[in-house]
This record gives C-alpha cells, sequence and structure tokens, in this order.
C-alpha cells in the first residue's frame, strides 16, 4: 500500500476490513466511503476548499508530526459521531495542522484545514504526542493560547498535556498525563499540579487526560456536559464503552492475587438496580461477600471513591437521565432515585452537577 495514506481512507480501511474475511479492499470502495461527510478535515475532497458554514459547536482536533494516531482518530470518532435525530448537527470537527502532510511513526498524513480554523473552535483537542520531549512549532503554541484567548474549551489527551504545559495554559493548575509520563511532566513544569491517580482533570476551560483509553472518557466527559446525559450514555453504547468512569478514578486498577474475588462490575450493577432503595455500606459488603472495610479499600482502590459517593452519583446521574427524558415532577425523579425528598435531590445534585435540576431539565430535555 502507498507509504502516505490519506487519514479518511485509512479509517475507511479498517472499517471495511473489520467486517470483510480476506485480506485485500477494493480501493475504489475505500475512496467512495472516504467521501462520506461525517469528520471534515482530510484531504482530498474535491471541490471542498473552505469550512461551510454551521451552527454547531467546533471542535478542532490538533494535527502535527509526531502526533498518536489512535488520540486524534478517537476524538475524530467520538466527537463526529454523537447520535442525534436527523438533522441535528451537535458538532462541527476539523482536523487543523501547520502544513497539509503531518508525518506519525507509522504513515503520513495529509490534512485539509490550518491552524487559523483551530483559533475559532469552540473545542481544541490536542491529542497525545509520540515523543514528548520532541520539538513543537512556536506557531502550534500561539494557535492553542489564541484559542484559549477567545474563549475555547482546551483539553489534552495522554501526552497532549506536554504540549499544553509548553503553552504556560496549565500553569497553577491541576493536570494528568498518561502514567508512564507522570514524573516526567512534574520535572519539566514544576508550576503545574501533576495528578497520577486520576482519569481526567477538568478545571473548567482548561482539561487533560491520562492515556489511550482515558481519552474517550475526557471526551465523553465534554459530549455530556454540552448534549446531556441521555446523548452521553448513547454516544458511549456507540463506542461499546462505560458511561460511569468519571475523572476521579484511578489510572490503576489494583487487583488481589488469583484467587480472590476483586471485581466490583456485579456489584456496581446490583446497585444500579437498586438506586431506589436505601442502601447501606453494610447492605452492599453483604451483596459482595466481605467485610465493610474490605469493601471500602476496594472502592478506593479501583474507583477511587468510597461505596457510599459512588451510590451518591449513581443516583445523581439516574436523575440526569429522568430529567433529560421524562416530564416526571421533581418529588417523583427524587423518589426514583433513592434520595429522601427533592430538597436532598437538588442538593447532591447542585454540589455534583453545579446547577439545578430545574436548569439542567431546561437545557437537556429531550422532551417537547
Amino acid at each position: 500500500m502507498q507509504a502516505c495514506l490519506d487519514l479518511a481512507q485509512w479509517l475507511c480501511l479498517q472499517r471495511l476490513s473489520s467486517r470483510r474475511k480476506h485480506k485485500y479492499v477494493d480501493m475504489s470502495e475505500v475512496r467512495q466511503l472516504a467521501r462520506m461527510p461525517s469528520i471534515e478535515g482530510f484531504l482530498p475532497i474535491k471541490g471542498a476548499s473552505s469550512v461551510k458554514q454551521s451552527t454547531a459547536h467546533r471542535v478542532a482536533i490538533l494535527a502535527f508530526d509526531g502526533v498518536v494516531p489512535f488520540d486524534l482518530t478517537m476524538a475524530c470518532e467520538m466527537f463526529g459521531r454523537v447520535p442525534l435525530p436527523p438533522g441535528k448537527i451537535p458538532y462541527e470537527v476539523l482536523v487543523c495542522a501547520q502544513s497539509n502532510r503531518i508525518r506519525t511513526k507509522l504513515f503520513d498524513m495529509r490534512i485539509r484545514w490550518g491552524l487559523s480554523h483551530a483559533v475559532n473552535a469552540q473545542t481544541v483537542i490536542i491529542p497525545g504526542l509520540d515523543d514528548a520531549l520532541s520539538p513543537i512549532p512556536n506557531t502550534l503554541l500561539e494557535a492553542i493560547r489564541a484559542a484559549e484567548k477567545n474563549g475555547a474549551r482546551i483539553a489534552s489527551l495522554c501526552s497532549g498535556a506536554f504540549i499544553l504545559a509548553r503553552t504556560g495554559l496549565l500553569d497553577g493548575m491541576r493536570a494528568t498525563t498518561h502514567w508512564r509520563g507522570v514524573q516526567l511532566l512534574a520535572d519539566l513544569f514544576p508550576q503545574v499540579t501533576v495528578d497520577p491517580n486520576v482519569l481526567f482533570v477538568d478545571n473548567g476551560r482548561i482539561l487533560t487526560s491520562a492515556g489511550a483509553c482515558a481519552g474517550m472518557d475526557l471526551c465523553l466527559h465534554m459530549i455530556r456536559q454540552d448534549c446531556g446525559n441521555a446523548v452521553a450514555a448513547d454516544t458511549a453504547r456507540c463506542a461499546v464503552m462505560p458511561l460511569a468512569r468519571d475523572g476521579g478514578q484511578a489510572q490503576f486498577i489494583a487487583y488481589d492475587p488469583p484467587g480472590a474475588p476483586s471485581n466490583l462490575s456485579p456489584l456496581l450493577q446490583w446497585i444500579e438496580e437498586r438506586l431506589d432503595q436505601d442502601l447501606t455500606l453494610k447492605d452492599m459488603a453483604g451483596q459482595a461477600a466481605m467485610s465493610s472495610r474490605t469493601l471500602s479499600r476496594r472502592f478506593q482502590e479501583q474507583l477511587n471513591t468510597s461505596p457510599l459517593q459512588w451510590l451518591l452519583r449513581a443516583r445523581v446521574r439516574r436523575a440526569q437521565t429522568l430529567l433529560e427524558t421524562t416530564n416526571l415532577p421533581i418529588e417523583h425523579i427524587a423518589s426514583a432515585v433513592g434520595f429522601g425528598s427533592p430538597t436532598s435531590l437538588r442538593e447532591h445534585f447542585g454540589r455534583i452537577v453545579g446547577v439545578s435540576p430545574t436548569a439542567y431539565r431546561k437545557s437537556f430535555s429531550l422532551v417537547r
């Protein structure tokens, strides 16, 4: 196959080859699929020399020499395939670079959009860098700073935190990156508080994620902020990924020696099915067949939280879904998710989500 492969064609190859048994794929079919207008930013699509006017939220995903292809294409897929009713497009996704030819470790890419399009985006995604110590063009750093100055939300995935830190935008903030790079990030940028024990950090308009799949969690977190919990849940199902991995979850899953039960998934599902009930730590420990102390330690090791705090957040997540998808009164929702009263729901919902249940419903209700 040719050394320089258009990224759109490369993505299509993955989809085609995944559903074919034979090794070779008809390139005419690949080129036909590559013209599908699902994601903007790849060359060449003839006759498309400028960005179409759109009222959708623009997401600019940066490409540069040494970019990690998984991070770049994953962000394209997450934001480019948010499921909404026909005719509604939540995001306009552009892949932007300093030049139209980008070299990765394994192949080259040709990019359509320049960095000027990223400056005017509402969200800028910085994928990981194959070598965290490699030089970064100043024009790329300036584009990120300009986008932030214009009010954009800036998010780095994996080792993209090293690029974000070089802009100075992380100074005085908490951040994370892939666990292999946390010490290097802390050494190079002492003005940044590096947290090695979380999947992602949300500082408001500046966000960072740990490596690999944690980048998907951060993208899903932003989709939830923009479109609501129900849309985020559908996006997670499309991506075949869990919805409930909060940013505070530890990067490492601490496993017990072979033979000792340590997987909390059955217990979490059991809890989710009983959110309307008055569950106690003793109830959860009994279901897991372990002591309350052991269960608390397992939750801390694997989810970086306590059982009761996880239960509280699960109730709030369920309340979000009901607020989005039903017209149930607040009193009924409070009862359905296990809060003793509307006052308790409002208190915990406001603390975790940041707005009242009524304001949340007004912004994200799918029921008209």
